[in-house]
């Protein structure tokens, strides 16, 4: 009597039906983490840079690392 209630389990195809489910789940959680990689860690850190550049005189370092004493194949004046 109680065998007659419960439904049969699906065998046939029961990978195949799982496996789409969890690739295209893995897919878009993959996709997911791509864009808040780029738009949360590499389009800020490209335009940090690009600001620290757009200004940045490599002369003028040098010659402030070198009066410092930093570098020892050139003496400071």
């Amino acid at each position: 009597m109680s065998s007659a209630l419960l439904p049969k389990p699906q065998m046939r195809r029961l990978l195949a039906r799982r496996m789409k489910f969890h690739l295209f789940g893995a897919f878009f959680v993959s996709i997911g983490c791509a864009a808040l990689y780029k738009f949360g860690i590499a389009e800020p850190r490209k335009r940090a840079y690009a600001e620290f550049y757009k200004n940045y005189d490599a002369m003028k370092d040098f010659e402030a690392m070198k009066a410092a004493g930093v570098f020892e194949c050139a003496p400071p004046k």
